[in-house]
């Protein structure tokens, strides 16, 4: 699945996580969540969740060919997955949203009902992201279940 960004010099396809390109992203991520929350979460991000059938990772290019972000879903539960690893590099205005909104699409045409995520509370930027995107707050699940510094959220897909 290949999307150009309407009026960006922006394109988002799907992409093996493990890949040079997605590991520097990713590795871009980790150090940015370090230094909001003291915590990369890179632990809590296994490749081969979003590298199934019913998974999805994606990057962002910039025109140069830079990826500039990134962004995946997992199966969760029966029509509920979960999006992992999002990131947009800094600069980079609209990327976040974009790949959100590609995740978004591309759940919704595997048949999931709804996203759920995760982020810090610190991670006021993120929380915000989410809220503005239709993503409500709902009680921790899984393994964030009892972790005060976790937020949940979830969108219904349509």
């Amino acid at each position: 699945m290949y999307k150009q960004l309407a009026g960006a010099p922006y394109r988002i396809a799907a992409a093996d996580p493990e890949q040079a390109e997605a590991s520097a992203v990713l590795a871009q991520l980790s150090a940015a969540l370090a230094a909001i929350s003291g915590d990369s979460g890179a632990a809590s991000f296994d490749a081969g969740d979003v590298r199934g059938p019913a998974s999805l990772f994606v990057l962002a290019w910039d025109a140069s060919g830079q990826a500039v972000g990134c962004g995946g879903f997992r199966p969760l539960e029966p029509g509920v997955a979960e999006v992992k690893r999002m990131y947009a590099q800094p600069g980079t205005a609209g990327v976040g949203a974009a790949i959100l909104a590609h995740l978004e699409a591309a759940a919704l045409e595997l048949g999931y009902r709804s996203l759920r995520l995760e982020t810090r509370l610190v991670n006021a930027r993120a929380v915000t992201f989410y809220e503005n995107r239709g993503y409500r707050r709902i009680p921790n699940f899984g393994k964030y279940v009892g972790r005060a510094e976790a937020v949940c959220f979830e969108k219904a897909l349509q």
